[in-house]
């Protein structure tokens, strides 16, 4: 499929300019960018006059649970311990294969119409997770969740069989967390990582509660002991780093490990604030995600990009402690890099063709002093107006092309009746 998108203002990432012209697609790639120009005699299979809108990379949710929209709002009252275990656990325990399916495909939906283009994706049932992603058309990076309650065995299966199973769908090695996985497993995803030269992601400094837990069974933070046992050796890093001291920051920083902020989460569950300027002040690499929906409960990363910047400027007192576009910078081509989709970093010829359109007429984001700043500040997810992932759009005005939204809630709420 060819697009010619015209008419529009593109913002590539590649640096805080705004230019007019034109961003042209064949199959799955970018293949023109650049002034409105003469097609000659190529045919497109769809040119769209964008009347003025953004062209820009698509957000990418670099930490979440897709198939926890089963747990929204069904726990909100509970801290992040006791929302774990007495809430969530418990209704994980009765989910199948179908259900996992179904309740994804309800993220997707939400990820498109926020114009959120690959997920970085904690959970189980693997299988039916990609056969959701695949028929969504959905780019769904899938991090390991191996703990002491199941995982470790299929570790090293899901590593060669999903970085196969479809261009859409990859596999990058994770786990739940220290204070869910003893050390001899710890110590057997460090082996799988140096066997495969592999990066690694967990949970890491949610709580204070957590950071103490480790200090008292192992004398250390969580960050020093996963790169004492090497398995930073190869890359990889952490989702939320709340409660970092400056030894684990160094780590990060030496180590070249992306740190992703979670600041819905972490506000809901009255787990702390990240101190986002201190990893920016230190040149570290950040991303962004929405964690899952039972602890946030929205899947907007619109909401966690103005959070994590207007929640620095009260840690410092301080209104400019970030720039917003670092923070936008952080949520699209952060976020890629730091799923190993390279190629979906920034708009550029070659590139991927993960693009959204930005509605630059909807009254928040008028008048356009600055544009970047109207994304981070002002935007929702119904400025989206348009969501296309590897050249297939995928969501526009509101309407899906490969899912029944219908047809996902109906599914998604009988499944509730058992779960709740």
């Amino acid at each position: 499929m060819s697009v010619r998108f015209y008419n529009c203002r593109i913002l590539t990432m590649e640096d805080n300019k705004v230019t007019e012209g034109e961003l042209w697609t064949e199959n799955d790639r970018i293949s023109y960018i650049g002034p409105s120009a003469d097609k000659g005699d190529k045919v497109f299979d769809r040119e769209i006059d964008c009347k003025g809108g953004l062209l820009m990379p698509g957000l990418k949710n670099a930490h979440t649970h897709s198939a926890m929209t089963f747990s929204r709002s069904l726990a909100d009252e509970y801290c992040l311990n006791d929302w774990l275990f007495k809430a969530i656990f418990p209704r994980e325990a009765k989910l199948t294969a179908e259900s996992v399916y179904w309740l994804s495909k309800l993220a997707y939906a939400e990820y498109l119409s926020g114009g959120i283009t690959a997920c970085f994706d904690m959970y189980f049932e693997k299988d039916a997770n990609a056969k959701a992603a695949v028929e969504t058309g959905f780019r769904h990076v899938f991090c390991g969740a191996a703990n002491d309650f199941g995982g470790m065995e299929e570790l090293e299966d899901f590593y060669d069989r999903l970085n196969s199973y479809d261009p859409l769908v990859s596999f990058i090695y994770g786990f739940h967390a220290e204070y869910t996985t003893c050390e001899d497993n710890l110590k057997k995803i460090s082996e799988l990582a140096h066997k495969y030269e592999a990066p690694v992601f967990a949970h890491i400094s949610e709580t204070k509660a957590e950071v103490d837990g480790c200090i008292e069974r192992y004398g250390c933070t969580p960050a020093v002991l996963f790169d004492r046992l090497g398995i930073y050796d190869f890359g990889g890093g952490g989702f939320h780093c709340v409660w970092f001291t400056d030894e684990d920051r160094d780590i990060f920083k030496k180590r070249g490990l992306w740190s992703v902020f979670n600041a819905c989460s972490n506000l809901k569950l009255a787990s702390g604030i990240t101190p986002v300027y201190k990893f920016i002040a230190n040149d570290m690499k950040i991303a962004i995600g929405t964690d899952g929906a039972g602890s946030n409960n929205s899947l907007s990363m619109f909401r966690e990009m103005y959070l994590d910047t207007v929640l620095s400027n009260v840690e410092t007192g301080n209104a400019a402690a970030v720039d917003p576009f670092t923070i936008l910078k952080a949520g699209t081509t952060g976020g890629a890099l730091c799923m190993g989709l390279k190629d979906s970093d920034v708009l550029a010829v070659g590139k991927k063709a993960d693009i959204i359109l930005i509605d630059m007429n909807r009254p928040s984001m008028q008048p356009e002093n600055n544009i970047a700043r109207n994304i981070v500040y002002s935007a929702d997810n119904s400025v989206v107006k348009m969501t296309m992932i590897d050249g297939k759009i995928l969501y526009e005005d509101g309407k899906y092309s490969t899912l029944d939204l219908d047809e996902v809630i109906r599914e998604c709420n009988k499944l509730m009746k058992d779960l709740a």
